[in-house]
């Protein structure tokens, strides 16, 4: 039994060299959380990250590794940043133009296929020295492709156009997800998305009481459904390349009005996945802390003027699915807000809420209220998210990513409703704006 001890103890000492040699060669900091790293692309290793931040020595973790790392350590209340930023005595951000001449030292001792492009955003970036803070968010997305956010796993439904309209909601349901591309053989490509908006746009179309069943629901096709509702209006399906930016994405989303962008790979022609304004900020707010912080994220709703303040739609507890279906479609929106008689924010129906009626397959009658369907809301619901007009846009931000909504009320001090605060707003006015992009209308899905 001595010998045995003996021969355990040289072991457990053994093993602690080991671990101790395998500390000492790991890197340290936030990429060294031993999540593995993302698979290595073409795409990847040729690309070299114009944005002059630390943390950008290495390629960037998948995004969902970084929220992995980023709710690793304990709540605290404060926000977790990268170990190489939280030094209180670190030294202040280097001037844009310190960060411009150090990139361009870089590129002329590491040339490559890349150097090209590096220096035309370096010209880009030269040029808007002067506003280089406000435009920060702006080269970050620049500087990122959409592969990049893009997760190693994810589930993709696609639809064929010859599915049945009523399989393919159900379909929808089942699988948890909100829209599918669809697939036309005949000509070999996509050719559309399938979405809450059409089930919405059928049921308004044909719903005529609870007594007579939708007959179009239950026997059209996709392909049947989309000749009589775009009444040869086809457009091309909207959608990116992974090699294109996250600035061309959040671009196209704004301007063409959509809620939903696929990814679909040129030369193969597969659909790897579908962007939204939602995964877009949240792949922005977990490097936020990374970069300096525009002055305008220290402003208020009220001064900076982001949301629709003016002929708000909401509705009652009281009042039926069909009015409501019939403001979704009139009013292009994507939620109302629910107010009660005196005023007050009580509940929010949203385009989402819609598909539960699939899921219950209650949709042959949509004279019950608001109210009675709400109850068979498929997810916990914890409330109405709010905010007010002087909240700053720093705030807004990390509320609406850790809410994980669409949108926030804004709402006064009796909690009545002022306005609407959605993801397009904020990404335009993080993004867009200081491009110099337009202000967009309302969006549909």
């Amino acid at each position: 039994m001595k010998r045995f001890g003996s021969l355990r103890s040289n072991k457990k000492h053994k093993d602690q060299n080991r671990s101790t040699e395998r500390r000492q060669s790991e890197p340290h900091g936030l990429f060294a959380s031993g999540l593995s790293s993302s698979p290595s692309t073409p795409t990847q290793v040729t690309k070299q990250h114009t944005f002059p931040l630390e943390s950008y020595k290495h390629e960037p973790e998948r995004l969902e590794n970084r929220i992995y790392a980023s709710s690793s350590p304990p709540d605290t209340g404060q926000r977790f940043c990268p170990s190489s930023f939280q030094s209180p005595t670190r030294p202040p951000l280097a001037s844009p133009t310190h960060y411009a001449s150090s990139k361009a030292a870089a590129l002329a001792a590491a040339p490559g296929p890349a150097e090209a492009g590096m220096l035309e955003k370096l010209e880009f970036e030269d040029e808007a020295v002067e506003d280089s803070e406000s435009g920060v968010y702006m080269r970050f997305m620049r500087s990122h492709k959409c592969y990049d956010i893009v997760p190693t796993s994810s589930k993709l439904v696609v639809f064929d156009t010859t599915l049945q309209v009523k399989k393919a909601f159900f379909a929808l349901v089942a699988n948890g997800v909100r829209a599918a591309p669809l697939w036309e053989s005949k000509k070999q490509s996509f050719v559309g998305m399938l979405t809450i908006t059409d089930f919405i746009n059928i049921l308004h179309r044909y719903y005529k009481s609870p007594m007579v069943q939708i007959y179009e629901l239950e026997e059209h096709k996709i392909e049947t459904w989309r000749e009589l509702y775009l009444q040869e209006t086809f457009k091309p399906l909207v959608n990116i390349s992974p090699d294109a930016s996250l600035f061309d994405a959040v671009y196209s989303l704004i301007k063409n009005k959509i809620h939903r962008l696929p990814v679909i790979d040129p030369i193969s022609g597969n659909a790897l996945y579908i962007l939204t304004h939602k995964r877009i900020l949240k792949f922005l707010q977990l490097f936020m802390c990374d970069m300096p912080k525009p002055a305008f994220m220290k402003q208020n709703l009220d001064e900076l003027g982001i949301g629709t303040y003016h002929n708000i739609a909401f509705i009652h507890p009281d009042t039926p699915i069909i009015k409501a279906l019939n403001i979704f479609v009139e009013r292009r929106i994507s939620a109302l807000p629910v107010v009660d008689e005196s005023g007050k924010v009580v509940d929010i129906y949203s385009k989402f809420d819609v598909i539960n009626l699939a899921a219950e397959k209650t949709y042959n009658n949509l004279d019950i209220t608001v109210t009675q369907a709400l109850q068979h809301r498929s997810q916990y619901f914890e409330g109405v998210v709010k905010c007010n007009k002087l909240e700053i846009l720093e705030t807004i931000v990390d509320r609406i990513v850790r809410a994980e909504v669409h949108r926030l009320v804004v709402v006064n001090e009796a909690d009545s409703i002022v306005g609407i605060i959605s993801l397009s707003d904020i990404l335009q006015a993080l993004i867009l704006t200081p491009a110099g992009a337009k202000q967009k209308e309302t969006e549909t899905e």
